[in-house]
């Protein structure tokens, strides 16, 4: 006769079997096993009267008492293929208990509707493929940006957004900035920053906020935003990314920078936006030091700027666009000059 039995089954079996071929006292035996003596006593004296077999668990094989029947199961297998189709487990329980006055777990319904393929569990997905893009080869080429909101004073202060600039060749932060909203004003700031200390780059790589790109129907006759209008006027491109797996580098650089410069700014007792500008200079020398890379081919195509200081404060100056009527065309008011 075939008996099936589990390993914990089988250890015991052998500890037993030593028990009654006097290798091993039943005190050492209670040991191994991690039960009492007692128990020693009572599965020996099983062991002896019915063999091995005595020794497997007796419900297996059997159906669990704690078992549904199948019928309750066929209905409720119904009425989600039916009636709840692409619903999950979660939802399809809620619909069944409070609606259909169904009483079970959806853990039980989860593995129902798995086995009957009404649901596919998070393990055996597939994920979705992403076409990798390569860094660019030559420094300036292309520079991600991106706000990242967080509360990075750990309550010192109110929480606010850091617009970070990275080089996608080489991975350099080349700058942080804290502002108290992802606003254009503070990517024309921010932007101004850049250009006199690094040069123009030629391209900046950005998601589709409504600082860089026009997304309401109703504003199309616009075609560019104040931030497009002063990149358009430089000479930089702009570049959108379809999804934030599109431009990951800067979304891992935010991702670290939420752990190492929040600690670093507790250390140094950073406790204001100011305080933390003045500072970040610092930060990103160390930073670059430990994770930038060389770029594959070393040139610099960071373009110098060749607009005087009053060309600059005209470029970076917030426009208001005023409709003429008459001509049908569209003139700029100067609003507010971004230095």
């Amino acid at each position: 006769m075939l008996v099936s039995m589990s390993d914990k089954e089988l250890k015991r079996l052998s500890v037993l079997q030593e028990i009654c071929d006097q290798r091993i006292t039943q005190s050492q035996a209670a040991q191994l096993l991690h039960i009492s003596e007692r128990q020693i006593r009572r599965l020996l004296q099983k062991y002896k009267a019915q063999g091995p077999s005595a020794l497997a668990h007796a419900g297996r094989g059997q159906i669990s008492n704690s078992k549904l029947p199948e019928e309750l199961r066929l209905k409720c297998l119904n009425i989600v293929s039916d009636q709840l189709h692409g619903f999950g487990p979660t939802l399809a329980h809620e619909k069944l208990t409070t609606v259909h006055g169904f009483d079970l777990s959806v853990e039980t319904l989860r593995s129902w509707m798995i086995a009957a393929d009404l649901w596919m569990p998070r393990s055996k997905r597939l994920k979705r493929p992403y076409q990798p893009r390569y860094n660019r080869d030559c420094f300036g080429e292309l520079i991600q940006i991106d706000g990242s909101h967080h509360d990075w004073f750990e309550g010192r202060a109110a929480k606010c957004c850091l617009l970070v600039f990275i080089d996608d060749a080489t991975g350099k932060l080349q700058h942080l900035r804290f502002c108290e909203s992802e606003s254009t004003f503070d990517y024309m700031i921010s932007t101004r920053l850049y250009v006199e200390q690094h040069g123009k780059p030629l391209a900046f790589y950005s998601d589709k906020h409504s600082v860089f790109r026009v997304n309401q129907s109703s504003k199309k006759d616009t075609k560019i935003t104040q931030f497009g209008r002063v990149l358009s006027t430089l000479n930089i491109d702009i570049i959108f990314a379809n999804s934030p797996q599109a431009k990951g580098r800067v979304e891992r650089a935010n991702r670290t920078l939420q752990d190492r410069l929040i600690k670093e700014m507790r250390l140094k007792g950073i406790c204001s936006i100011e305080q933390a500008n003045v500072w970040l200079p610092c930060f990103i020398e160390e930073f670059n030091q430990k994770f930038a890379k060389m770029a594959f081919n070393p040139k610099n195509l960071h373009r110098s700027i060749t607009e005087t200081a009053e060309e600059l404060d005209d470029i970076f100056t917030w426009r208001e666009p005023r409709r003429v009527t008459n001509s049908l065309t569209i003139t700029y008011d100067k609003w507010h000059c971004c230095k």
